[in-house]
């Protein structure tokens, strides 16, 4: 009979850790591992030196958390975009599906989360802090809320939209095609630029 690998081989310390990855159970980990060795010179060499760099050059951006080899990011560097508007999104996942759809031409910030009782998330959990301190800026004008339209997003939105109520920014929320429950990363490009052109003052029904 064929035997898998043993428990502190090196082929099941890397089964373990594809596992973990999002979407990758053990079957899917194994089948990959296996994928990885039989092309050992084509892509599993030219992964693992790009996975070297990624994790030496790649870190979160100081002012609104994407990742880039540079700080500030190159979004945040690009002089061509708008210093007026912050489009605020969860995760950095959020932040490239909104950068995907093509439709919005301001800064970012991302929070690292949403607020969760559940899972023991509070408002010093998440950089709020930082996003009230970047919207009290002269320069800033508008804050988009383009949080997952789930319980957890909106509970999160609201608590952000009471923080910056004293300043004198608008505050918005993605409007129009974004079905509740909607995770923002799993929309279509179509669906978020619609949304972030319908977008309304937070507060209106």
């Amino acid at each position: 009979m064929a035997r898998g690998p043993n428990a502190d081989s090196e082929l099941d310390t890397l089964i373990r850790l594809l596992a973990r990855l999002p979407g990758l159970g053990p079957r899917s980990a194994r089948r990959a591992a296996l994928h990885l060795l039989s092309r050992r010179e084509t892509l599993m060499e030219p992964l693992a030196q790009a996975m070297a760099a990624a994790a030496t050059a790649i870190h979160p951006c100081s002012r609104c958390g994407n990742l880039d080899s540079r700080d500030p990011c190159t979004i945040c560097s690009d002089p061509r975009r708008d210093d007026d508007t912050i489009c605020v999104v969860e995760e950095i996942g959020d932040l490239w599906a909104m950068e995907r759809a093509a439709g919005f031409s301001g800064r970012y910030h991302v929070l690292g989360g949403r607020l969760s009782a559940l899972d023991g998330l509070g408002p010093e959990a998440l950089r709020i802090e930082t996003l009230v301190a970047r919207a009290a800026e002269p320069a800033c004008r508008e804050v988009v809320l383009a949080l997952s339209a789930t319980v957890d997003g909106q509970t999160t939105a609201h608590y952000i939209a009471e923080r910056l109520a004293g300043l004198p920014v608008a505050v918005s929320r993605l409007a129009h095609g974004v079905p509740l429950g909607a995770e923002l990363d799993y929309l279509d490009d179509g669906t978020l630029t619609a949304a972030l052109k319908a977008r309304r003052p937070m507060g209106a029904g």
